[in-house]
């Protein structure tokens, strides 16, 4: 295990503590509160994102991944869902290195902003119901296992984005990941890969996926209905700084097959190796110098350990010193 990468509770614990960001305050989380008639509860009618935030003992210091990234994708999420919230990427950062600072983390953390229709109302409609915004954090350790993932190709089609926004974080959109991910986990695999209607490739269940063929790193495109991942983004620029091609293009269901390395990026599941896919060996059946390459570049990134990404990082509790 890379001693690098996520420390923490798995993502299955109970959230009943500490203090979120809730209607434009701090607050405890047990006090964030909403009615069961809210519209976003009834009809998944909200959006939210993922952040991960590294603690460095050495430096005492707490890292928010690709912050501005995060908060800009959530603002065009929420405009797609016509949820409006009242404040800039810059402002949602500030208020989350708040929230982190009251909780006084010294740890490994998952954040998680939400917007959504707050109203109290049936009608299934967009638009004319108040928005509501929180912001909380969790402590966690890796999503899944970050080596030795077994996947299967599901039976569960992703979602196309002319049937529900595939390039926005729409709360209601995850029924169809949990469906793809649970059918995988019960027949004994690790994560599931979801095919696009036209039958390519698209995504993991909850990250995106790269295949490693003739030593190229190859990702299917925005356009395969897919989220247009901030990790997937960072594999780009690390793998450049690598000099290694990276192409992104369709992607056969049985390229899989013959891939000589496979791995699945997102800020859960952060940069992890597939070693089996429907019980074929992919390349050797272990993670392959390429993904290791790349998962060394990125545990060392996301913890300020290299000065050139530097700019991806929001330092916390630098101000305090």
């Amino acid at each position: 295990m890379r001693s690098s990468q996520a420390q923490g509770p798995s993502a299955r614990q109970e959230v009943d503590s500490g203090i979120a960001f809730f209607r434009g305050q701090l607050m405890p989380i047990k006090d964030a509160n909403v009615s069961i008639a809210t519209h976003a509860l009834n009809y998944g009618t909200g959006c939210f994102e993922g952040i991960r935030a590294y603690w460095n003992g050495d430096n005492n210091e707490l890292f928010i991944l690709k912050g501005l990234e995060h908060f800009d994708r959530f603002l065009r999420s929420a405009k797609i869902l016509k949820i409006q919230v009242p404040y800039t990427a810059e402002e949602l950062l500030e208020w989350t290195r708040a929230m982190l600072k009251a909780n006084q983390f010294r740890q490994d953390v998952y954040i998680r902003p939400l917007a959504f229709k707050g109203a109290a109302v049936i009608k299934v409609t967009l638009s004319g119901l108040h928005d509501d915004l929180a912001i909380f954090a969790v402590p966690m350790g890796d999503y899944v296992a970050t080596e030795g993932l077994k996947a299967t190709v599901s039976n569960w089609v992703r979602i196309a984005d002319n049937i529900i926004p595939s390039r926005a974080k729409v709360t209601g959109a995850y029924i169809n990941a949990a469906l793809a991910n649970d059918d995988a986990a019960l027949d004994g695999y690790d994560e599931a890969i979801m095919l696009s209607q036209d039958g390519q490739v698209a995504e993991a269940s909850s990250s995106n996926l790269f295949m490693v063929r003739g030593g190229r790193v190859i990702t299917t495109p925005v356009t395969a209905d897919i989220l247009e991942g901030i990790t997937r983004q960072a594999v780009f620029q690390l793998a450049t700084d690598q000099g290694i091609p990276v192409d992104e293009r369709p992607i056969d269901r049985t390229e899989l097959y013959v891939a000589d390395e496979v791995f699945l990026s997102g800020t859960g599941v952060q940069l992890a190796g597939v070693v089996e896919i429907d019980h074929r060996s992919i390349g050797s059946g272990t993670t392959g110098p390429i993904t290791a390459a790349l998962q060394d570049a990125y545990f060392k990134a996301v913890r300020g350990s290299d000065t050139r990404y530097l700019d991806w990082l929001t330092p916390v509790y630098a101000e305090d010193r």
